[in-house]
C-alpha cells in the first residue's frame, strides 16, 4: 500500500471517529421527558383554580406535564404512580413521577414551586370535623346564641388551623333563607329531571334574591348536563385500577369537594 494510500486510509478513519463522537454527543445531550406531573378533571372546582398556576409555571420555563384525566393513559399513569408510591388523591393531583414527591389537591404558586424544586411539602391542616351547619337568613336568636357556642367549641378543637373567623364575621355575609335543592345526579339522569330540578332551583332563588352571584339555572343544567354526558363516556376507574366508583359515590365526592371549599373559604384557610 502506497503512502498515499495509507494517507488516504488514515483520513478516513479519523472522520468516521470524529462522526461517532458528534453522534454520541448528539445522544446524550437529548433532554429527557418531564417527571413533573399535574393531573386534572374537566369540571373539578380545584383544578379550574390550579390551572392558572400551573400555566404561569409553564411559561416561566418550568417543565411541568399536564395529563387531563380523561384520557385512557393518563388514567393508568396515575394508577401506577399510585401503586408505585403508596399515594391516594383524587385531582388536582401534583406529583414528581421520579421521586414520588408530591401535592395533593389546590396549593398556591409558592407552594407549587417548591414542590418543582423538589422539596417536600407537608400536607395542609385539616379541621377535625365540619364546620357546625351556619343558620339561616330569618334565624332565631335562640338559633344563632346555640350555633354560637357550638361555634366556638369547633374552634376550640381546631386551634391547629392557622386562621379561624369569628362568629360574628360569619353571621355577617349573606346567609340562604333555606338549603338549595339538590338535583339528582348520575349517567342515568335524564333531561327532563335536570329541568324540573332547574325549576325548584328558579323558586329558591326568588327566595332568596338577597344572595350575591346566584347563576341562572340554565347555565347549571347545562353544566350538569355535561358532566352526566362525560361520566357516561369515561370509565369511573376504582383505586388502584379496582372496581369501578359508582355514578352516586362519584357524585358524592364532588359534592363533598364543593363542600370543602366552601369551608375553606368562610375559615379563611389559606
Amino acid at each position: 500500500m502506497t503512502k498515499t494510500k495509507d494517507k488516504e486510509v488514515l483520513e478516513e478513519v479519523k472522520e468516521e471517529t470524529k462522526s461517532k463522537k458528534i453522534t454520541s454527543k448528539k445522544k446524550n445531550d437529548t433532554p429527557k421527558e418531564s417527571t413533573l406531573y399535574y393531573f386534572y378533571s374537566v369540571g373539578c372546582g380545584f383544578c379550574k383554580k390550579a390551572e392558572p398556576i400551573v400555566d404561569e409555571l409553564i411559561a416561566e420555563g418550568h417543565d411541568i406535564l399536564k395529563l387531563d384525566m380523561a384520557e385512557p393513559d393518563n388514567q393508568g399513569l396515575k394508577n401506577e404512580l399510585s401503586q408505585k408510591y403508596n399515594k391516594q388523591c383524587g385531582t388536582p393531583w401534583f406529583i414528581d413521577g421520579a421521586t414520588g414527591n408530591q401535592l395533593c389537591g389546590f396549593r398556591d404558586k409558592e407552594t407549587v414551586m417548591k414542590w418543582v424544586n423538589g422539596e417536600d411539602i407537608p400536607a395542609p391542616p385539616r379541621p377535625n370535623g365540619p364546620i357546625p351547619k351556619i343558620p339561616f337568613h330569618g334565624a332565631s336568636e335562640e338559633d344563632i346564641n346555640k350555633w354560637k357556642g357550638e361555634y366556638e367549641i369547633w374552634v376550640k378543637d381546631n386551634e391547629h388551623l392557622p386562621k379561624t373567623q369569628t362568629a360574628e364575621e360569619i353571621l355577617e355575609r349573606p346567609r340562604p333563607k333555606s338549603d338549595p335543592p339538590r338535583p339528582q345526579m348520575g349517567p342515568d339522569t335524564t333531561d327532563e329531571q335536570l329541568e324540573n330540578w332547574g325549576k325548584e332551583y328558579d323558586v329558591w332563588v326568588k327566595e332568596n334574591t338577597h344572595l350575591p352571584n346566584l347563576q341562572p339555572s340554565a347555565v347549571l343544567v347545562q353544566r350538569m348536563k355535561e358532566q352526566r354526558d362525560r361520566q357516561k363516556q369515561q370509565p369511573n376507574m376504582g383505586v388502584n385500577g379496582g372496581a369501578p366508583i359508582s355514578p352516586d359515590l362519584e357524585a358524592r365526592f364532588q359534592r363533598i369537594e364543593q363542600k370543602v371549599d366552601k369551608l375553606i373559604k368562610h375559615l379563611g384557610v389559606k
